[in-house]
């Protein structure tokens, strides 16, 4: 009843402050219009600007939700950490989706693949043209592939005229994984980490989800995600990862520095780099020029540069430079040449365990200049021994132990409204006060593109009255409906 009397956006805008009175790196921009409704705001805590420098060589920027009441443009700044979970760089809510006109936009290949196969019917049971569609979407290693792939998709099932493929070939450059190999993106196909992120958020948010409902949904989300960050963190620092081989040479090196879900990745192409067969093609001085060949049903070859003074290796895969980790093509140069560690150069931090070293340095060297923390430590190392002795005596006893947790809740209860007075004391002026003469308005209602909510794919509008076809718009026709997959 508080946050109906004053207002939906005052709320949300008084709750951001008592974000910002608690973090000193906290950011908050909000724009409002002439009447003082609400348009845009944009907030940002100390953590997340830490996990963007860290992580932020990839993010993604997903503005297709609309999950409040006043159609407002969920807009949260998305990105993976060393663990390949999602971390939140930043969140906004807009009036108006024109955003980042600059950027290279993306359309989702689940969404391309679910679409291509459930509109036409003729080819929704033939699994040679799923393959064949499959293959041009991301099956392909250069541009001169795909062209032939796709042109000879094209030309089996007779789609020439049809409006839908050649619009879809025109924006090739959105989607085709062949055309953005050169391009980091921790090897995300497209949109699917923010088809996660939006399914996390949405999945509680509504359409008619007020703005502080949807800021309780949006922390608790948060916190789950910094939780399991916490436990992947520390399953890392204590756990060595297990093997089908002996941890020897570049296999050992990988365990060493890199996080437990990328040395998985790292052990696959390691596994099969041994099956892979290796053809020398060319020596030069100090480079070597190999060609590289699986065994598997696809039977690809790649061409591997190597210069053997310098250890510098190139793949025509281009993996690295896609994924940053390298690919069995490589491994299996580098094996033949008896290197038994990962090349320094080919070890990218933000895959490693020491990620977030800079952060553990730039705490370490906080907690050094502060005499008043260190005069807390031998206090901490104090109590800490009296309350674990504590909880050793009551442990076996219900009673004790139900005391002990009474006393920890009112002492907590006690302890957060001590602090929290004494920061809100410390707050200094914002741009943006909760006094009377400053209440920010809540948002009308905003109409963009004719969505007030996620697009319906093709599966779903077949249920309902079909829409015309003229009306459609490219966002209809190209995403759609959400995975199952999701990278949490």
């Amino acid at each position: 009843m508080n946050a109906i009397e004053g207002g939906d956006a005052q709320k949300v805008i008084e709750m951001l402050q008592q974000e910002d009175a608690k973090d000193n790196d906290f950011f908050l921009r909000v724009k409002l219009d002439d009447d003082g409704r609400l348009c845009n705001v944009f907030w940002r805590d100390s953590m997340m600007k830490e996990d963007y420098d860290i992580f932020g060589d990839v993010m993604v920027f997903d503005t297709t939700y609309r999950t409040n009441k006043y159609n407002l443009i969920c807009a949260p700044f998305v990105g993976i950490n060393h663990h390949w979970k999602n971390v939140m760089f930043g969140c906004a809510f807009l009036s108006d989706e024109k955003v980042f006109p600059e950027t290279r936009h993306r359309l989702c290949l689940w969404h391309l693949h679910q679409n291509a196969v459930s509109r036409f019917a003729k080819l929704r049971s033939q699994n040679s043209f799923k393959d064949a569609f499959k293959k041009c979407l991301s099956g392909c290693v250069d541009e001169n592939e795909f062209e032939s792939c796709w042109s000879s998709m094209i030309s089996d099932y007779k789609l020439e005229n049809h409006p839908w493929f050649n619009r879809l070939y025109g924006l090739k450059e959105k989607w085709c994984t062949a055309l953005s190999k050169d391009l980091f993106s921790a090897g995300i196909l497209s949109s699917q980490i923010s088809e996660s992120t939006n399914h996390a958020i949405g999945f509680s948010a509504k359409k008619n989800t007020s703005l502080t409902d949807f800021f309780g949904i949006f922390k608790e989300m948060l916190k789950n995600w910094r939780n399991k960050e916490q436990k992947d963190e520390f399953q890392c620092s204590r756990s060595i990862p297990e093997s089908a081989l002996p941890l020897t040479g570049m296999l050992k090196h990988a365990s060493e520095v890199y996080t437990l879900t990328l040395f998985r990745d790292f052990e696959a192409e390691f596994l099969k780099s041994i099956s892979s067969s290796s053809t020398l093609i060319l020596v030069e001085d100090k480079m070597m020029v190999y060609n590289v060949s699986s065994h598997d049903k696809d039977g690809l070859s790649h061409r591997v540069i190597f210069d053997c003074l310098s250890n510098l290796i190139k793949c025509s895969c281009k993996k690295f430079e896609e994924c940053g980790f390298l690919c069995y093509h490589c491994l299996r140069v580098l094996h033949i040449n008896s290197i038994v560690s990962i090349p320094e150069s080919y070890i990218k931090k933000r895959w490693t365990k020491f990620a977030k070293s800079k952060i553990w340095d730039k705490f370490n060297s906080t907690v050094g200049r502060s005499e008043k923390f260190r005069d807390c430590i031998p206090w901490r190392h104090e109590m800490a021994r009296k309350y674990y002795n504590l909880v050793l005596q009551c442990q076996e006893n219900k009673e004790a132990r139900m005391i002990v947790e009474e006393g920890y809740n009112r002492d907590s209860v006690a302890i957060n409204a001590l602090m929290s007075s004494l920061t809100i004391t410390e707050q200094s002026d914002t741009s943006i006060h909760s006094n009377s003469s400053h209440i920010v308005q809540d948002p009308t209602h905003s109409v963009t593109k004719e969505r007030s909510q996620r697009i319906k794919g093709h599966f779903q509008k077949s249920k309902k009255k079909k829409i015309d076809a003229s009306n459609s718009i490219q966002a209809k026709e190209f995403g759609s409906m959400s995975p199952n997959i999701h990278l949490l």
